[in-house]
């Protein structure tokens, strides 16, 4: 298993780049996209062969970067969970739950940094730096530490403290900004040591959504190749729905599902931080940058998302939409995951059952539809749920 990694795209202009050397945004500042040999993965990227294959993320080798030699904790294979209660209580048939808590490091990060750190040391880089609301900064740390390389995290000055100690514990140096994660990049480019290292801020490099988009290789070959009616994402930056929809085109092209059936993308995010669903309620090609973002979902705070016209190609393409929840209803899908299914999931897998439910009650979720939820990370790192009460 080796891969067929050849060259990478601008998503904007098209051009080619090599892959010999770290990288970042094209020259006209289009996000650069991995291309592989697919016809030649193809001859050894069976159903068959993947079915022996070790239960990582790494068995998609061929459509990876850098899988000669993974950094690899024993990311991805997370479960497909049937919620037989919550389904019920919705009316539909059939939801299952992608739970990406069971990744290392408690969340879908790690899938984004074993491969983004994976080239990271492939090419030579001795220290990389990026902002974030939480997860990913532990993930990079603890990723960082496995491939011997320096992080330096520029963090929001209220990230709840378990994701601060995470980083800590795995060496990072923690720089905390007032502000949120908009603040931390502009802190993190201004700062007098950037010269030193590698920008490794989400879509700002080709690679992290290489291992994100892993998510829907996995939903194919957990759903015995074919794919959801409804995939209901927490969107942030977005790498998640965009590197999912980026694999179902691969997976088209590899001949492992059939074209013409992929499922509708939905997007959701808080009501006090939605760029996104203002953007698809006014057809507008771009976001417009969020002004006071709110919410208590850490990775629900982003302003203003660098791959926002990715992000609503996907959900146009698809006939999807983006929904926003707030606060009060997202910690109620928080609780009712944790005492309906026994899962606890981070705020933005509660804000997806809480999206769901409007959904369904709009009509565009019906109750034949096969629907999957994501929870993309542990409530064990969120100090509080509103308007529950710790003994």
């Amino acid at each position: 298993m080796t891969s067929t990694l050849e060259w990478l795209e601008c998503s904007r202009c098209h051009a080619a780049s090599g892959t010999a050397a770290p990288v970042n945004l094209c020259r006209c500042g289009g996000i650069l996209l991995a291309r592989y040999r697919l016809e030649e993965a193809a001859r050894t990227m069976t159903r068959t062969a993947l079915a022996s294959r070790p239960p990582s993320l790494w068995r998609y080798a061929e459509v990876l970067p850098g899988s000669d030699d993974p950094v690899t904790l024993g990311e991805g294979m997370t479960p497909l969970l049937p919620l037989r209660f919550i389904g019920s209580s919705l009316g539909v048939d059939r939801v299952l739950l992608k739970d990406e808590a069971l990744n290392p490091t408690g969340s879908f990060k790690a899938r984004g940094m074993a491969t983004a750190l994976t080239m990271a040391r492939a090419l030579g880089v001795r220290r990389i730096a990026l902002p974030s609301a939480g997860n990913a900064g532990s993930a990079a740390a603890a990723y960082g530490a496995s491939a011997g390389l320096g992080v330096d995290l520029f963090l929001p000055d209220d990230t709840p403290e378990p994701f601060r100690l995470e980083a800590a514990a795995h060496g990072a140096t923690v720089h905390l900004v007032r502000g949120d994660i908009a603040s931390c990049g502009k802190a993190m480019r201004e700062h007098d040591q950037a010269s030193e290292w590698f920008d490794l801020s989400t879509l700002r490099e080709p690679y992290r959504l290489e291992g994100k988009k892993t998510l829907g290789y996995e939903l194919a070959e957990q759903l015995d190749f074919t794919l959801p009616d409804v995939i209901v994402y927490p969107t942030g930056g977005g790498t998640g729905l965009v590197g999912m929809w980026k694999a179902f085109e691969e997976l088209e092209q590899l001949g492992l599902i059939d074209p013409g059936h992929r499922p509708r993308m939905v997007t959701v995010q808080a009501d006090g931080c939605a760029p996104i669903v203002e953007a698809m309620a006014t057809n507008a090609a771009k976001a417009v940058p969020w002004v006071d973002a709110r919410t208590y979902a850490s990775g629900l705070r982003v302003p203003s998302p660098l791959g926002d016209a990715l992000i609503l190609q996907a959900l146009r393409e698809s006939g999807g939409t983006a929904v926003a929840v707030s606060d009060d209803e997202m910690a109620k899908g928080q609780l009712e995951l944790a005492r309906g299914e026994g899962v606890f999931a981070c705020p933005e897998g509660g804000a997806t059952l809480a999206a769901a439910r409007k959904l369904v009650e709009s009509g565009f979720i019906a109750p034949t539809d096969l629907v999957v939820l994501f929870n993309t990370g542990t409530g064990l790192k969120y100090p509080r749920i509103p308007g529950l009460r710790v003994p």
